[in-house]
């Protein structure tokens, strides 16, 4: 066994499922390792898409992700979603071919490239340590929630690896669902049930925590979960703002929260984890509905879970009560306080500490009334706040068109969206049926990963119709991997809000009279460019023309579908102006 075959076989061995990439020379041995120990390989069009792919996989699947690059260009190439993923904790490990002879063409500095946007640099340098290497790669990247390069140089790869795989060996297998890792390291209960409720039981001491499994270096401090229940004890309007650290406590949130009284709110990231609780008021933030707003500026009291509380979800800090407190709790001690003061920081994970307060918080109605949950139930989602339709027979109102395909598309639905100026309509008014149906790459704002982060989600979520909603610029940025949503044989729609521009430049500089003419383009068919991939096409301009998405939903959809919808664009969103404020 040489180490290409090793480093593959280790990754399996750790129970990799899918592998994403573009495959050259430098990458096809330890690839073919992969795919012969039995994972599956997503071949992309080009890195970057393969590298969101990667990343959108992990956070739809709950494991972690692969990407398997060429040396040089192959990792350039996927450095942005790279950066997208490192930004956002995604537990990935990036597997890179390596030239270090400087004379070489291929010749870069990879360490300082990832390390440049935050990702952990590591190397195989000898065959007696691939197998080791390949297991701390892929520890690194679950146990602490990292993007992790593992470059493999040229002149090592085909090294013999005398150290042959043991049984058991290395991190066990599994999935990462949140900010719990695969093996439940400190602090951190799969399912977050018997031993947190037993270390709850007898309180956060370190005798109780360390018989319970738990590290005392990582255990939330008995002052502070005494002072956040006596918080929530004295809150008459309580609200929990969830984030992606949050996504596996749902049940442990909810608990505390009927317990407490409290409303429940959640970052973008974490978009549908209350779906189906009657005092669920969907995203926080800049895409927060004018009630959503209302009741959580109202709030005598907020707790984010494992939620960044940043400028988006807090509109800047203007969405959390003057004359309220704010609590933060997070597994990572360094995240409290970044974004927004607050007046309690908790460190540890999510549903423990939930599950620890539950014990302790009287019962309270809170926030909780016949007349909120009236409200909620009629004001609580986007399509119910009214508008003036601004379509006109040539060009359709992005408002009209995303309620109209809610309406139309299955409910089971996984929702990726790319960044623009149109985001928010499918962010606000594209339901999703839980915490696994939406996929927002936005950490790096980078424009032309939504189709990608559908491919992703798609190979991850095979149960469910996956949805891409693009702008026309993010379309055309991602045009190839067109070719790899019809070659996969997925049923996906991939819907364009077309403006002809890169809208957030045009609504941002126009009203100030710059020429716009850089940012402006002329028509293009964005229906006939996607037959010529394999694509079934409707181009929509009204209401109407949406009768061609409701027949191919008829049909056997046998081929993806886009819908070129002509939007427009005489406006800008509100979302956007927030987006430039922190510019």
């Amino acid at each position: 066994m040489i180490v290409a075959e090793a480093v593959g076989r280790a990754l399996a061995a750790r129970g990799v499922e899918a592998v994403f990439g573009v495959v050259g020379s430098g990458n096809f041995h330890v690839t073919n390792a992969l795919v012969a120990a039995g994972a599956r390989f997503v071949a992309a069009r080009h890195e970057g898409g393969a590298a969101t792919m990667a990343d959108a996989y992990a956070r739809m699947s709950g494991r972690a992700g692969v990407l398997s690059v060429h040396q040089g260009p192959g990792l350039t190439n996927a450095l942005t979603g790279i950066a997208e993923a490192a930004k956002s904790r995604t537990p990935l490990v990036v597997l890179a071919g390596e030239a270090t002879d400087r004379r070489s063409n291929f010749h870069i500095d990879q360490d300082a490239l990832v390390a440049a946007v935050g990702a952990v640099a590591m190397r195989v340098t000898s065959g007696e340590e691939a197998w080791e290497r390949a297991e701390e790669a892929y520890r690194v990247a679950v146990e602490e929630r990292r993007t992790v390069l593992l470059s493999l140089p040229l002149d090592v790869q085909s090294q013999p690896c005398p150290t042959a795989p043991t049984a058991g060996s290395g991190p066990a297998t599994g999935s990462v669902s949140g900010s719990v890792p695969t093996t439940p390291g400190p602090g951190v209960t799969a399912a977050g049930s018997g031993s947190v409720a037993r270390a709850a039981a007898g309180g956060f001491g370190p005798a109780a925590w360390s018989a319970a499994g738990g590290d005392e270096g990582d255990l939330p401090l008995p002052a502070e979960v005494d002072a956040l229940a006596r918080l929530l004890a004295e809150a008459s309007r309580p609200v929990f703002i969830a984030g992606r650290g949050a996504r596996h406590a749902r049940r442990e949130l909810e608990a505390l929260a009927d317990r407490a009284g409290a409303l429940l709110a959640t970052s973008a990231v974490a978009r549908g984890l209350f779906r189906g609780s009657p005092w669920d008021l969907d995203v926080s933030g800049g895409f927060a509905t004018p009630l959503a707003a209302e009741l959580i500026t109202g709030a005598d009291l907020v707790v984010g879970w494992g939620c960044a509380l940043n400028m988006w979800t807090t509109r800047h800090g203007s969405l959390l009560p003057a004359a309220g407190q704010v609590v933060q709790v997070d597994l990572d001690p360094a995240a409290i306080g970044v974004h927004v003061p607050v007046d309690l920081g908790v460190t540890g994970d999510t549903a423990a500490v939930a599950t620890a307060l539950t014990g302790l918080v009287p019962a309270a109605a809170g926030y909780r009334s016949a007349a909120v949950e009236s409200r909620i139930r009629a004001e609580g989602r986007w399509r119910a706040v009214p508008y003036e339709d601004q379509g006109d027979g040539d060009r359709i109102d992005p408002r009209t068109l995303t309620i109209g395909l809610d309406d139309l598309l299955p409910a089971e639905r996984v929702v990726a969206v790319d960044s623009g100026n149109f985001m928010g309509y499918p962010s606000m008014f594209l339901d999703v049926p839980d915490e696994n149906g939406f996929c927002f790459t936005q950490a790096f704002q980078s424009v032309g990963l939504g189709l990608a982060s559908a491919i992703g989600a798609a190979v991850a979520r095979p149960d469910r119709l996956p949805v891409a909603a693009l702008g026309d610029g993010g379309a055309l940025m991602g045009a190839a991997e067109l070719e790899t949503v019809v070659r996969l044989g997925l049923p996906m729609v991939v819907v364009v809000y077309d403006d002809e521009a890169y809208g957030a430049e045009v609504h941002h500089f126009g009203p100030h009279g710059y020429p716009l003419d850089t940012v402006t383009f002329p028509p293009a068919d964005l229906a006939a460019i996607a037959r010529g991939y394999g694509f079934a096409a409707v181009t929509v301009t009204r209401e109407a023309d949406l009768g061609g998405v409701a027949e191919w939903l008829k049909g056997p959809r046998d081929r993806p579908l886009l819908v070129h919808a002509k939007v427009t664009r005489d406006r800008g969103s509100w979302w956007l102006e927030e987006a430039f404020k922190g510019h």
